[in-house]
């Protein structure tokens, strides 16, 4: 009974740690210079370009097109996705939601178009 009871602990845990581990995005992954092409707007197919840095432990940056600026007001990121939220001037606050491809690209939507990442690399 004792090592049943040892057994069981020990599997708790290595589920516990497994659970948490995948919900946790690796500390740099998303910083970086990145390429975001909204296809289909009605304006067109947009382009944004952004350098996400991490400050006091969050992403931030400044997401940027040939028309303006947009100041990003808030991430959310998990192993597997990024959620990138900034002030839209005719429809308030939006969000861009992208899934990790692979290590370079991310796919996703903005509102109902289609959205996708590119890493720039240097």
């Amino acid at each position: 009974m004792k090592k049943a009871s040892v057994f069981l602990f020990v599997i708790f845990f290595v589920i516990a740690f497994k659970g948490v581990s995948q919900n946790a995005a690796p500390a740099d992954f998303y910083a970086g210079k990145w390429e975001i092409n909204v296809l289909g707007s009605p304006r067109g197919d947009v382009k944004f370009t952004t350098d996400l840095v991490r400050k006091d432990g969050k992403l931030t940056g400044v997401l940027v097109n040939a028309d303006d600026k947009r100041p990003i007001t808030k991430i959310e990121e998990s192993a597997k996705k990024l959620v990138i939220y900034f002030e839209s001037s005719q429809a308030g606050e939006i969000s861009v939601d992208l899934d990790k491809v692979d290590d370079n690209n991310l796919k996703g939507s903005l509102m109902s178009f289609e959205a996708t990442a590119k890493r720039i690399k240097e």
